[in-house]
């Protein structure tokens, strides 16, 4: 049987002892033993209820940041003014930005337009009529991250455009429907694949979701296409996200000579939407709420 001593680290990532961390949280032995076997077998650290206050706290204030960037965002901003008001506005708040020199990466927000998918770095490039801008915020607030992003219009856009956004956007909500337990992680993926593709758009697959809580990117890694019954069986307390990247052209991309900046290789444009979801008894609940 699979178990986990009093001593052993606690698999929520707090760095203490089971015995002084989480053993006496779960409500039941049916909950510790199904948290010991999902971290033990996948590494995935299923959420106590206190992880899942403080991943809400920091999912708030992870959307309040991107709604002060939605109401600011405008032709003539640069995108490291982006960055400046994710900043301060994190730090304001008691938390730190979680991009800020992770793995090396040089500011405190991703900002990717038109055909960056992800990780654009900001600079002083302005922003101009009918670019779309994608920004992805992560805050750690009291210890716990949460992660989402949206990707805005500046100005007035395309007919392509509006498309590509419209579709990452339902891509995400059709996504959200699936998440129940007894589900799997495959199904998540499928959902997406089906929808974009159908919609005459492309999944990528270089980059995908990701557990988070203590850690920025924790397991399971959560692929946006897939087969439908395959992947691991989705169980309540997992916590992760989803952030479908759908290009108007083909599902390639390569990455810049910063290291971190991908695009599309077919310079196609690219919109993305992500929130953190947490996976109920029942279904789901966002903790990075926004409206799709």
């Amino acid at each position: 049987m699979i178990h986990i001593n009093r001593n052993d680290p606690c698999p929520c990532g707090s760095g203490l002892k089971y015995k002084k961390c989480c053993m006496n949280k779960m409500t039941s032995y049916s909950e510790r033993q199904l948290s010991e076997q999902y971290f033990r077998k996948y590494r995935i650290k299923l959420k106590t209820p206190e992880d899942i206050v403080g991943i809400k706290e920091a999912g708030k204030l992870v959307v309040d940041t991107l709604k002060l960037c939605e109401a600011s965002i405008k032709p003539g901003m640069t995108t490291d003014e982006i960055n400046t008001l994710v900043h301060e506005y994190t730090i304001s708040h008691g938390a730190v930005p979680a991009p800020l020199n992770y793995h090396g990466f040089p500011k405190s927000v991703c900002t990717s337009v038109n055909d960056v998918i992800c990780h654009g770095i900001p600079c002083d490039r302005k922003l101009v009529e009918g670019d779309i801008v994608n920004v992805d915020v992560t805050s750690i607030l009291h210890g716990y991250h949460a992660d989402a992003n949206m990707t805005f219009f500046v100005g007035e856009c395309s007919d392509d455009a509006k498309k590509i956004v419209n579709v990452a956007r339902e891509s995400l909500k059709r996504a959200l429907t699936v998440v129940k337990p007894g589900n799997r992680i495959g199904d998540i993926g499928y959902t997406i694949q089906e929808y974009a593709e159908g919609q005459g758009c492309s999944v990528v697959r270089d980059y995908i979701g990701h557990g988070i809580g203590r850690g920025f990117h924790e397991a399971p890694e959560v692929p946006h296409y897939g087969r439908k019954n395959t992947g691991i069986e989705l169980v309540p307390g997992m916590v992760f996200t989803i952030e479908p990247m759908i290009n108007l052209g083909e599902p390639y991309s390569r990455v810049l000579s910063d290291n971190w900046t991908a695009v599309t290789t077919d310079g196609s444009l690219s919109a993305q939407f992500e929130q953190t979801i947490l996976v109920t008894d029942t279904g789901y609940e966002v903790l990075t709420p926004y409206d799709l």
